[in-house]
């Protein structure tokens, strides 16, 4: 897409959703306003909280609903900060309206709603991403080093882990219909390392899941995420990947992400990593601290993308990679089957 803006100040930007779970709607707006944008919106159903956007930015526009900030705002870039079965509508009602849009992640549920987003945002003409900030964390920077590095050979299999034993907290995270499933939240995260990781396309997914253990005793009941999600990813390269996200890990595994090559592994939690490799019978392992995120990067991106044409990193089409594996996945765990992917 060609520039639309000369300078990053004309970039009038406008959040949905304000507060609730990690303050979000400021986080966004004081990003964007750090990369030179201009915040001017904020739409938020709670009154209170829409009074607390109007006290930390001052001046800033409230609305109760999107459909009166859409005619009412010269809002250009709409930010969606909501659950995640809201983004797809919430997306194509502004793209349609011909405003830039960011997504939270997930970007969306399934792949057909990622299919609608892109096609509103072409045919609009307009940029449409998502706020896939933890592309620049420090683990996963430290991660790409390494493999480039050659220290740990070609890698063979990538294995995202996140577990403990628990019941899921009563929030809308944890009914299915509303976040997707148990893999969506930090899977999506998990994945798109992977993703990056991984340079080739996927061709099949496997999923599987465990559910019932905990549903009694939620809010949701029938509604309530499952108990584990397992998903199997097949690379065209012979790659293979494998997610799980459990709430029923009696025996926590070592590290989030562990990356095994033809030379050795590289393990890594969220601030520190571990190389472990083969030297002849001796085994030698380095651990370090990852360096730090700079997630910066990503409305640095968005703005130099919309004021000089920069290409985007974290495209629509890029976005749509995790979900679609997701997608997959949860299908393929109802239909006891392997499923082909339609986009690698």
């Amino acid at each position: 897409m060609k520039a639309r803006y000369k300078h990053a100040s004309e970039i009038k930007v406008g959040v949905i959703g304000y507060g609730g779970a990690f303050n979000m709607g400021r986080m966004h707006l004081q990003d964007m306003q750090k990369s030179g944008m201009t915040p001017r919106a904020v739409v938020e159903p709670d009154a209170a909280r829409l009074a607390v956007a109007a006290q930390e930015f001052p001046g800033i526009q409230t609305y109760a609903n999107v459909e009166e900030m859409l005619k009412k705002s010269d809002v250009n870039l709409v930010v969606l900060i909501t659950p995640h079965n809201t983004h797809a509508p919430l997306a194509l009602k502004c793209l349609k309206a011909g405003r830039h849009v960011v997504c939270e992640k997930p970007f969306a549920i399934t792949t057909q709603e990622c299919d609608a987003m892109i096609a509103a945002a072409k045919k609009s003409g307009v940029m449409l991403s998502t706020f896939h900030n933890r592309h620049w964390d420090g683990s996963i920077m430290k991660a790409l080093e390494v493999v480039k590095s050659g220290d740990i050979g070609d890698i063979v299999r990538v294995e995202c882990h996140m577990g403990q034993w628990g019941k899921p907290g009563d929030w809308w995270r944890s009914s299915k219909s509303i976040s997707g499933g148990i893999l969506y939240d930090w899977g999506v995260h998990l994945l798109e390392y992977s993703l990056q990781l991984i340079n080739s396309e996927y061709t099949e997914v496997t999923g599987m899941a465990k559910r019932g253990t905990w549903a009694p005793l939620t809010k949701w009941k029938a509604d309530t995420i499952e108990d584990e999600g397992f998903a199997v990813v097949r690379f065209k390269n012979g790659v293979w990947l494998t997610l799980c996200i459990t709430q029923i890990d009696a025996n926590p595994k070592r590290g989030m992400v562990e990356v095994t090559g033809t030379k050795g592994s590289f393990v890594w939690e969220y601030e520190t990593h571990e190389i472990i490799v083969k030297d002849g019978e001796k085994t030698v392992v380095t651990k370090g601290k990852n360096p730090p995120p700079q997630w910066h990067n990503y409305y640095a991106n968005v703005a130099a993308h919309l004021t000089k044409g920069v290409p985007l990193v974290i495209t629509a089409e890029w976005a749509r990679r995790p979900i679609h594996i997701l997608d997959l996945a949860d299908r393929s765990a109802r239909e006891g089957r392997t499923l082909k992917a339609k986009y690698g």
